[in-house]
């Protein structure tokens, strides 16, 4: 039997120490192992690693010009200095030449305190200009979509949001055009994001390291209606959110905010703060016994989820021929969305029209989801507004909230309060799979099973895959996040090559805990620690704490069917919980 291959290191020095490190890393990693910070602006880790902005050079003997560190391999014997004069002085003029082209209006940025490029030049020790503003005159400013805004006065043509998209998403909106100082990212024909098969699931938006292209923010909405006294205003948060908001105020990655963010909600003025893994167990309800339709009546399969926004962009512009395969479900804040203006509004005697509907989620592309015609129920929309994590964190700073010094407070119980570890599950890759499973195994076997951890499709692989034995069939299921990767999965099933019986698809690679409206992270972090695990180590921790960990145990769904929408699938629960998907054109004629 062949044991492992033994990992290759060399040893190399950096900065008068010695270093013993795999063979395959770049110095960048190397100077990181012992503590050694090497700046860098376009490098993102397995996204953007190509070493064209010249901040992270270094000095290698031997070599008479500066080397990127990012992309510079070690090997052998190498000497490495790290804060050379030599190297001091590149990386400050580099600094001041992008800073010649980048908007000066620092103060009014959406950025501001929480940008790279901010920080970088303060600690490279920039004080002055000394360049011209060589800056192209075509300067664009697009924020006609429902979910991002561009502000090209900001980019430094770092690449990180072309690389992403390309890479990650698999949909390259997002170009360089031009030569010279008129370089510039863009779309295609110079199109707005909101005319082109832009997915708005916003890895640009997290992965920009500046302001260039942000969330369209929608808190004044918010503020104004909390102020209305004829408007019940009504918030539910993701089950992401509580595991990344509390980055927003120097907490740890991992720490679970849930008491203190519910407790944030109240003190601005919510009339009721509900958690949306309600929805989760709802969406594992209709979605569960659709799968389970059809299996028994040659129904289309594989079903592959609707949950994701991003994801379902992907599909009706990329992969069309798919849609039949769509779960017909709402996503579980437009559930939540449609059962208050219904259930809630009638059993508490309120005008469906008066009740304002917030979520707060992890997700950019959530916005432009909650404005879909279809996703509206008697002439109203089932969502209201959405504003992302950020966005929260800004209201409560505005709110002069003191974060820290909150006591925890608990999600309002009555009516659509309670959750289970399932939905709760919704916000990582695989949680929804591992939820619907849950569920569907128990009818299947037509017992409640003890095994309900299904690890198979856990972490944070591309793709994976498990085969279960259900009722005495064959069950075949896929995990995939990240939609170049769905892509490759959906072609793979076109070509015949693998069949499932369903599938889940987040847009976003680790799912909603790595959502385009979660907290920003420097690329230093997201070399340091895989943020996605962090994250979704919360909502684990919360799934293994619950009393009930399966969706169809839920006390007050159960209730919700009993008195208003009778069985899942039913006429009723169609009206309210399910909607349709077209195809669209990537670029329709003007």
């Amino acid at each position: 039997m062949r044991g492992k291959t033994a990992m290759k290191t060399v040893n190399l020095t950096i900065d008068d120490l010695p270093v013993q490190v795999d063979e395959n890393m770049t110095v960048l990693e190397a100077a990181l192992q012992v503590g050694i910070d090497i700046p860098t602006l376009c490098f993102l880790k397995g996204v953007c690693e190509v070493g064209d902005c010249r901040i992270c050079v270094v000095e290698v003997d031997g070599f008479d010009n500066l080397k990127s560190a990012c992309v510079f391999p070690v090997s052998e014997g190498m000497v490495v200095k790290t804060h050379t004069k030599k190297v001091r002085l590149s990386r400050k003029s580099t600094m001041e030449l992008i800073l010649a082209t980048h908007s000066k209006e620092c103060l009014t940025c959406c950025r501001s305190t929480n940008c790279e490029l901010q920080t970088l030049a303060e600690e490279l020790g920039i004080t002055e200009l000394y360049y011209s503003d060589e800056s192209p005159e075509e300067v664009t400013y697009d924020d006609k979509s429902n979910s991002i805004i561009r502000d090209q006065s900001k980019c430094i043509l770092c690449a990180r949001c072309a690389h992403v998209c390309s890479k990650t998403q698999g949909t390259g909106i997002l170009g360089f055009v031009g030569r010279g100082v008129k370089t510039r990212v863009t779309t295609a024909f110079d199109k707005s994001l909101a005319d082109t098969p832009c997915l708005f699931c916003g890895q640009c938006v997290v992965s920009c390291p500046v302001g260039a292209i942000s969330e369209k923010v929608d808190i004044d909405k918010v503020w104004d209606v909390l102020e209305d006294p004829d408007i019940h205003v009504v918030v539910q948060t993701a089950p992401a959110v509580r595991s990344a908001l509390g980055e927003e105020f120097g907490l740890p990655f991992g720490t679970n905010v849930q008491g203190k963010m519910v407790a944030a909600l109240k003190r601005l003025g919510f009339n009721k703060v509900y958690d949306t893994s309600f929805g989760a167990d709802l969406t594992i309800m209709e979605e569960g016994h659709e799968l389970l339709d059809r299996l028994n009546n040659d129904g289309v399969l594989p079903m592959i989820t609707s949950c994701s926004p991003g994801w379902v962009r992907y599909c009706e512009h990329y992969y069309p021929e798919f849609i039949p395969n769509l779960s017909s479900c709402k996503s579980p804040h437009q559930m939540v969305g449609a059962v208050l203006k219904s259930y809630y509004a009638e059993k508490n005697n309120i005008d469906p029209a008066k009740i304002f509907v917030v979520s707060v989620m992890p997700c950019t592309s959530k916005k432009d989801e909650a404005a879909r015609p279809e996703l509206s129920v008697n002439g109203l929309q089932d969502v209201d507004c959405v504003i992302t994590t950020r966005e929260l964190a800004k209201m409560i700073r505005i709110g002069r909230i003191d974060f820290d010094m909150l006591e925890d407070a608990e999600f309002d119980r009555d009516l659509l309060g309670e959750y289970t570890g399932a939905g709760i599950s919704f916000g990582a890759t695989g949680g929804v799979m591992e939820a619907s499973l849950r569920t569907v195994a128990d009818i299947m076997e037509s017992k409640e099973l003890r095994d309900i951890d299904y690890t198979q499709v856990r972490g944070m692989s591309d793709i994976k895959e498990a085969t279960l034995v259900l009722g005495g069939r064959i069950f075949r299921v896929a995990v995939v996040h990240g939609t170049a990767a769905a892509g490759r999965l959906l072609d793979l099933i076109k070509s015949g090559v693998t069949t499932y019986d369903f599938i889940e698809v987040m847009g976003c690679s680790g799912g909603c805990v790595a959502g385009g409206g979660q907290p920003h992270v420097t690329a230093k972090e997201k070399m340091k620690l895989d943020i996605r695990e962090a994250r979704a180590n919360v909502l684990r921790e919360v799934d293994n704490s619950k009393d009930y960990r399966k969706s169809h145990q839920n006390p007050q769904v159960q209730k919700l069917y009993t008195d208003y929408l009778g069985k899942p699938n039913s006429q009723k629960a169609h009206e309210l919980l399910h909607t349709h998907y077209t195809a669209k054109e990537k670029f329709p004629l003007e």
